[in-house]
């Protein structure tokens, strides 16, 4: 069953939600599935984007949202279907491109994956997202270009921490643990109240076995104290066994 049919609340939660989103318009729909996603929220930005485009369903942007909120929520079959459905309205959309690269890639169809990222420049020059995931499309090629791509898109949103963020997310779906934590603190060093930020180095630093994750979830706990997903991962952390700090110690010395 399609994710989309699964996009439903309880009878009260669709009666709160009635009265809520009865005053909110395209425009708020829109700076609330941003907001969502930079609170790592990519199911509530995902209902947001589908929101927008009951207002407006012309609007390239939201059905760009809704294909990269699938892949970050790893449904990269849903992704590409979405993706397709876009494409028929938006052939030329550079962005939508791209994110159906990312999705292709993904899945392991790395020849139409780079394909969709070339066509994804040929459109319309070249943005930070564009370069993101054609990074992305080269690691899971396993091609060494994949960190100019990253460090292409990375300069070119040189101040933007969600950049920074997902550059990092995108290093450790990888696992290169090491690169996943240098960028996030990055990220940190342009702004350290996000909540994601705290999360990401945290995953990484337990990945890597250091101690200091717990420090980490704290501190991310305390910036979103509503976020489980954070919550949960405190409650499982614990001090890393002197095999899990060797094997981290092997990761810190030759991650790439």
């Amino acid at each position: 069953m399609s994710r989309f049919s699964n996009l439903e609340f309880s009878a009260n939660e669709e009666h709160r939600a009635a009265e809520q989103e009865s005053v909110k318009d395209e425009v708020s729909f829109m700076a609330e599935a941003q907001s969502f996603l930079e609170l790592g929220e990519f199911e509530r930005a995902l209902r947001s984007y589908s929101k927008v485009l009951e207002f407006n369903p012309q609007r390239a942007e939201a059905w760009t949202g809704q294909v990269r909120m699938l892949i970050e929520l790893g449904e990269f079959k849903e992704a590409k279907l979405w993706a397709d459905k876009a494409l028929e309205r938006f052939p030329q959309e550079s962005e939508l491109l791209a994110a159906k690269a990312v999705a292709l890639g993904r899945m392991g169809d790395s020849e139409a994956a780079l394909a969709f990222s070339d066509a994804s420049f040929e459109e319309r020059g070249e943005s930070p997202y564009l370069w993101l995931a054609r990074a992305d499309v080269f690691m899971a090629r396993k091609e060494k270009q994949a960190d100019f791509c990253l460090q292409k898109a990375l300069a070119l949103a040189a101040n933007n921490w969600m950049f920074h963020w997902l550059a990092a997310r995108l290093y450790y779906v990888y696992r290169k643990f090491a690169a996943s934590l240098k960028i996030a603190q990055q990220a940190l060093a342009l702004d350290a109240a996000q909540s994601v930020l705290w999360f990401q180095i945290g995953l990484c630093q337990e990945a890597l076995g250091i101690a200091q994750s717990r420090e980490s979830y704290e501190r991310a706990l305390e910036l979103n104290p509503d976020n489980q997903t954070v919550r949960a991962k405190l409650d499982s952390a614990a001090t890393p066994s002197p095999w899990r700090r060797f094997h981290g110690w092997w990761q810190r010395k030759f991650s790439a």
